[in-house]
């Protein structure tokens, strides 16, 4: 049997995996044939005790964990089923909402008020999806992990979609907000869940050029997203980081709504562990839900 290269192989999803679990997991494949890619990861999940805090099982990052493990020869999974994987582009239909609306431009006061909806249903889904994957430089992708998606409405001169926000799990590591929260890998592996991703997807409609309305959707979200991610994950998460891409963007709403800008990312993708950059590297911002928010994350529960 093959073995690992690379003792990182054996992490994730915030998770240190040791040898015997390893095996075990092995050993399902192995014996449960004829079950889809799907319902290994949930077996394994619910076998390892692998869930989230509001109870659900971990299914996505186990899929990311056999395959990483298939990549190393320790497995061989089922062929993989006709479905969209996390991060694959999705061909979107164009439809009528989605059209280019009449321009909006001016003052922010001659829109509002500015409130963000979170994504609950298939219609709003849809739409979602396809104003990001129609007007966003990067398009639409199957978001990875854990997310929420909100659509941006503005309340005058009549109810409008202006804009589309989407949160989601953090990325594992990423040099400067660990340096700025003073984590190392333990510390970090067990608060993690405790940071978000802000601007996984960030899109205000092309045809909409309001004053201070970025601005004022991200703190439209900080207000709602803490409640929203703590029932729908059972998590409160207590920092937000994002990343701007210098080349497009100046950051300015984010300094605006008072973020923190600690660094930039090393150019590396969100998975990439051979070190291989595959992307330009970004500024790197934060901001606290919680005025302590870096003590806690460093596990100093003696603040408050």
């Amino acid at each position: 049997m093959a073995k690992l290269a690379d003792s990182d192989d054996l992490r994730c999803g915030g998770r240190m995996f040791t040898a015997s679990e390893i095996a075990l997991i092995c050993e399902v494949v192995a014996t449960c044939r004829g079950v889809s890619r799907k319902e290994l990861a949930n077996t394994i999940s619910e076998l390892l005790g692998w869930r989230r805090a509001n109870g659900s099982l971990k299914e996505a990052e186990c899929l990311l964990l056999l395959a990483r493990l298939q990549a190393q020869g320790l497995l061989q999974l089922p062929t993989k089923q006709q479905t969209r994987p996390a991060g694959s582009v999705t061909s979107i239909p164009h439809t009528d909402a989605g059209q280019a609306g009449v321009a909006l431009s001016g003052s922010l006061e001659m829109f509002a008020p500015v409130c963000v909806e979170r994504v609950t249903d298939g219609e709003a889904r849809q739409r979602f999806r396809e104003l990001v994957g129609r007007y966003h430089p990067l398009g639409y992708k199957v978001p990875f992990g854990a997310h929420l998606q909100y659509l941006v409405w503005i309340g005058r001169p009549e109810p409008a979609v202006a804009g589309c926000l989407q949160f989601s799990s953090a990325a594992w590591r990423i040099q400067a907000r660990d340096r700025w929260i003073g984590w190392d890998d333990s510390t970090r592996a067990h608060h993690l869940q405790q940071v978000v991703n802000n601007n996984s997807r960030f899109l205000l409609l092309p045809w909409v050029q309001i004053k201070n309305l970025a601005s004022a959707t991200l703190a439209q979200a900080l207000r709602c997203l803490p409640a929203d991610w703590q029932a729908q994950y059972g998590i409160t998460p207590l920092l937000l980081a994002t990343f701007v891409d210098a080349a497009r963007y100046s950051g300015g709403c984010y300094r605006a709504a008072n973020w923190v800008e600690v660094g930039q990312t090393s150019g590396r993708g969100r998975q990439d562990r051979q070190h291989r950059h595959s992307s330009q590297p970004k500024r790197v911002f934060v901001y606290g839900l919680r005025r302590d928010a870096q003590a806690r994350l460093r596990g100093d529960s003696g603040r408050s």
